[in-house]
């Protein structure tokens, strides 16, 4: 798979993921292997950190705060997205439990101040994350994005991993080899819309 294929056809897959599929350890070390390789701030070199959950008993305790949140936050705000969409996320809160691998990431720090700062933090993390789905999609997995958890539920999942109480936990994404392989370029509105050259509102 060439690089631009991997850029425009790595979607959020929470539908289509195969959940009777074991994901071997080494396809997941290979992945995140070449996520660590994603640029981040100097400062935060070496703070980077991976727990990838497979234990059946922990998934299932992982997933109950994550639906509570999940449905909670659906019910409130679930008019905001489309139908479909909305479809998708309900299906993956339904079968939480059953995808294969869940991969945390956490970075060491307790993020406060400025937009600076918290760009700098933040910013370390998500390049990795992105990379780690990029090479899962090289090799036939899905991923999505999930953080349901981390409203309320933090420190109390962080506990059930071991998580030192000083990482903060970034993300959380569901890992499972797809249904499908095919995936096409979503819509979304042509670039020259939504660029500026110079001085915001100037497209040219």
């Amino acid at each position: 798979m060439d690089i631009d294929t991997a850029l425009t056809t790595t979607r959020s897959v929470r539908r289509k993921l195969d959940l009777d599929r074991p994901v071997e350890r080494e396809v997941l070390l290979d992945c995140l292997r070449l996520a660590m390789q994603a640029p981040m701030a100097g400062s935060q070199l070496g703070n980077l950190r991976w727990v990838v959950v497979t234990d059946p008993g922990l998934k299932a305790k992982i997933a109950e705060p994550t639906r509570a949140v999940g449905r909670a936050m659906q019910a409130e705000y679930g008019h905001l997205v489309t139908e479909k969409a909305l479809a998708s996320a309900t299906r993956l809160l339904d079968v939480f439990d059953r995808v294969p691998a869940l991969v945390f990431a956490c970075l060491q720090g307790k993020p406060e101040g400025d937009n600076v700062t918290l760009t700098s933090f933040y910013g370390s993390a998500y390049p990795a994350i992105w990379s780690f789905q990029l090479a899962l999609r090289s090799r036939g997995l899905g991923s999505t994005i999930s953080g349901y958890h981390l409203y309320g539920h933090e420190r109390e999942v962080g506990e059930l991993l071991g998580i030192p109480a000083d990482f903060t936990q970034i993300a959380v994404l569901p890992v499972a080899y797809t249904t499908q392989q095919d995936f096409r370029p979503a819509a979304r509105r042509p670039v020259e819309e939504v660029t500026y050259f110079d001085h915001w509102g100037t497209l040219n």
